[in-house]
């Protein structure tokens, strides 16, 4: 409970804005727009601690493909695969959380708030109710018109990646290797599914079938979780929690799980593995305020990635369907 005391005594606020974004852009146009937001995600956290982590991964996958424009809620149409629907984003979930929160607000406030504004609030929200961590969110983001499966794929890291690929991926979205760190802490919550890790336990390489980084008594239960035999359907059937010790609370211990060689996918591990960012893992390890504080500057601004505004795009109606 100490970490979780830590994160509730916090209150953060940063600049009222950030590029072409602004903090209570709807006060007076839609003034009760991230209420309603928040009380979706209240109501389904309570239902469900899943919820959480599942808007956090949908901002987060929205924003490194094509920006954080909500073209991750848009459907397949006949002749194109939408994002959603690629391998990259399988098992995404709380679309229909958003729809509803779309709902209600486009009653109050029709044509006024976009898709992409909204899964910005629902991930500001998802940390306040795991992590009891508060930021503030610029808005003012416009929804795009255009979602590709091929481009989730080509855009979104791999959970094989290396520090060196990691690094690379997140840079072409403007954002810092420390931030990388910072924001796989995201990882404190949620779960992967089994196809993710497998390879870790019984096809590493040549030379070992088991990942040598995973601590041996953590590998035991991630086998009795995943069978070697698992396979078709029921191998994304499963899904482990990333963080044994609190996985549904979002504050450090990620990180300290990673120092004990428990972390699940390799792109968790080899945080930890790596010189150029054991140091980062150390440090967030050792200071779970100073991770919070980090978390939510990086949670806003990563947020402003390549997003749309003025007369770009649109403020769609439904956020599946293009206007």
């Amino acid at each position: 409970m100490a970490y979780f005391a830590i994160f509730l005594a916090i209150l953060l606020v940063y600049p009222t804005k950030i590029a072409s974004l602004e903090v209570g852009f709807y006060q007076k146009t839609c003034p009760s727009a991230e209420a309603i937001v928040k009380s979706v995600v209240e109501k389904a956290f309570a239902n469900d601690s899943g919820t959480a982590p599942a808007f956090i991964r949908l901002h987060f996958h929205d924003c490194f493909v094509r920006g954080c424009d909500a073209s991750i809620l848009l459907n397949s149409t006949p002749g194109n695969l939408a994002e959603k629907d690629s391998s990259a984003n399988s098992g995404v979930q709380g679309l229909e959380l958003i729809d509803e929160a779309k709902a209600k607000i486009e009653s109050q406030c029709p044509n006024t708030v976009s898709c992409a504004d909204i899964l910005a609030f629902a991930a500001r929200d998802s940390v306040s109710v795991s992590g009891g961590l508060y930021y503030t969110v610029p808005a003012g983001r416009r929804d795009g018109n255009v979602s590709r499966a091929a481009e989730a794929a080509a855009n979104l890291p791999s959970p094989n990646f290396t520090v060196a690929q990691l690094k690379k991926n997140f840079a072409n979205k403007g954002l810092s290797l420390d931030e990388m760190v910072t924001l796989s802490g995201a990882h404190s919550i949620g779960g992967s599914h089994c196809s993710n890790f497998m390879s870790r336990l019984y096809s590493f390489n040549k030379t070992y079938s088991q990942d040598p980084s995973i601590d041996p008594n953590y590998a035991k239960l991630l086998k009795k979780m995943c069978p070697k035999k698992m396979s078709g359907a029921s191998i994304d059937q499963v899904v482990v929690s990333f963080d044994p010790v609190t996985p549904d609370r979002l504050d450090n211990v990620y990180y300290k799980n990673l120092e004990m060689n428990k972390g699940l996918l390799f792109s968790d591990q080899i945080l930890w593995a790596t010189s150029s960012t054991r140091k980062m893992v150390k440090n967030n390890a050792n200071h779970g305020n100073l991770w919070a504080k980090k978390f939510a500057k990086a949670m806003v601004h990563m947020g402003s990635i390549e997003v749309l505004s003025g007369t770009q795009g649109e403020i769609r109606k439904d956020c599946r369907f293009v206007n």
